[in-house]
């Protein structure tokens, strides 16, 4: 059971909950900040102008708002803004939305009432998750439509994903035994405010991405290992003298992978400690392709992106992102710009733009391996069968390729696609939750990748017959994919093969460094 709002919420907590199905506490202590905040904002906004409770929305807030007609405006703003289109977002990701959502209102800074966060919290541990449409967010007021979406099904409004099917949100909360919430001053306003959409699939894209990054180091081992590599790339000396903490990193867990295999080479043993005679030609190659020995050079990067997206995102889901924010210590209202969405939207490109880089390098192991005359050491496109007669991995490349080309092409930052709307009123935006779901679309097309090249590899493995002399950690590898797609010499249809291995990663994350 994981108590949330007790501490700062984390990668791992996220992990477990959407993955592992660990339930969701709010202990009393926090609870009592709700009510506290909101009997605060009960008191204070009695004959005060308070965006949001007394006035319109965006470049409405102008008009004044009647006593009568308020909690009419904030069942408005959820209805109003509920119209995203497109295909419904993958529930996993609105249920990591949701516990952005629960733990940035257990701030204390929203003026909610208290009903609002004991729903989302059994949302999430009855696997209820709003239906909602991946178009529609611009990242500027937060995640309006999308969150409105969520909202709809707080106030029993809408479709949910509930026990495998989607049906009418009131009929969820009945065959639940839930009630929908209530407004009482803010509610509405307060639910579609905020981050917490693109936080969410950010949160998820992360864990994924960090997922991808274990694989590949698994993957670029094994390259490494077939084609007997000399071990000074991956050095700590080497790798030292240059100051980065992800190329270090890198390159100390491709040490720790391949520290008991028997197929990587020493160039003292082979360069250094007996003399060569005086031919022109050197029968060993003296340096391997960038591909393989600038793992770390190449890799680091997109480790240190990891690492910093990790430190942006794990700030976001625990701050408050409300506008105006509520504030009982301080005894006041503030107004400004919390929802504004560009930590996330940034964070997603750089998330997008440093997987797609690890795509392009997936992509020339797979060619290194498929093209006989670069690594003189395999048959064409690792074809175990006849060849002529048999093609192989030749139509996977075709895949993969293609894949990569588009990770190039949805890899411009979404970032500085800000365009002006509501009346001017946002002339600029984030677009956090574009950024975040095409980062999502990244990271899904860059585990297709990751599949073609695997299975590429453990045929490579099977042809030199060297399962064998790998490290441990590689035969395990080698092993878990073979479980999935058995060696082949016939060809056999592929599309089910790699989709397969995709699934298979996808729902087990590896742990490298």
């Amino acid at each position: 059971m994981f108590n949330i709002g007790e501490r700062i919420i984390t990668a791992e907590d996220f992990q477990r909950i959407l993955y592992e199905n660990e339930k969701i506490e709010i202990p009393e202590p926090v609870k009592n900040k709700i009510v506290k905040n909101f009997s605060f904002l009960q008191s204070f906004h009695q004959d005060k102008i308070i965006y949001g409770i007394n006035t319109g929305l965006g470049p409405m807030a102008q008009y004044r708002i009647d006593v009568a007609d308020r909690i009419n405006l904030q069942y408005n703003a959820i209805r109003s803004h509920a119209s995203g289109c497109g295909e419904p977002v993958d529930p996993l990701y609105v249920r990591s939305a949701l516990v952005v959502l629960l733990n940035n209102f257990l701030q204390g800074h929203s003026g909610i009432h208290p009903e609002v966060v004991e729903l989302i919290k059994e949302f999430i541990n009855r696997d209820i998750t709003p239906l909602v449409p991946e178009h529609g967010g611009v990242g500027a007021s937060g995640d309006l439509v999308q969150l409105a979406h969520i909202g709809l099904a707080l106030i029993g409004e809408g479709d949910v994903h509930s026990n495998g099917t989607i049906l009418p949100a009131d009929k969820a909360l009945e065959q639940n035994q839930l009630k929908p919430i209530s407004v009482h001053i803010r509610e509405g306003l307060s639910i579609i405010n905020g981050t917490c959409f693109m936080t969410g699939t950010g949160m998820v894209n992360l864990l994924h991405a960090k997922n991808i990054l274990s694989w590949t180091l698994l993957a670029c081992a094994m390259i490494n290992e077939i084609v007997r590599s000399f071990d000074d790339s991956f050095s700590k000396e080497l790798n030292q003298v240059k100051l980065h903490p992800g190329q270090n990193a890198v390159a100390g867990a491709i040490r720790e992978i391949l520290s008991d295999s028997k197929l990587i080479r020493k160039r003292e043993d082979h360069f250094y400690n007996h003399s060569h005679d005086n031919k022109y030609i050197i029968a060993d190659k003296v340096q391997e392709y960038y591909s393989i020995r600038c793992v770390p050079q190449i890799l680091g990067p997109v480790y240190d992106t990891l690492e910093q997206a990790e430190k942006i995102l794990v700030n976001e889901a625990n701050s408050s992102c409300d506008n105006p924010m509520i504030d009982d210590d301080h005894q006041n209202i503030f107004h400004g710009g919390n929802f504004h969405g560009d930590y996330i939207s940034f964070e997603m490109d750089k998330i997008k733009i440093a997987t797609t880089k690890l795509s392009i390098l997936l992509e020339r192991q797979i060619n290194y391996i498929m093209n006989d005359k670069l690594n003189g050491k395999l048959p064409p496109f690792v074809n175990l069968g006849k060849l002529g007669v048999n093609f192989g991995m030749q139509g996977a490349q075709f895949t993969a390729t293609s894949t990569v080309a588009e990770n190039q092409s949805l890899s411009y930052p979404n970032y500085l696609h800000s365009i002006p709307n509501n009346n001017d009123n946002q002339d600029i935006v984030s677009m956090g939750t574009n950024s975040a779901l095409l980062a999502k679309k990244v990271i899904d097309n860059t585990y297709q990748v990751l599949a073609i090249e695997l299975l590429s590899l453990v045929q490579a493995i099977d042809y030199m017959n060297i399962e064998n002399r790998l490290s441990s950690r590689t035969k395990l590898a080698y092993s878990r994919i073979r479980n999935i797609v058995p060696r082949f010499e016939e060809d056999t249809i592929k599309y089910n093969e790699i989709k397969g291995i995709k699934d298979y990663l996808c729902s087990h994350f590896e742990k490298i460094y």
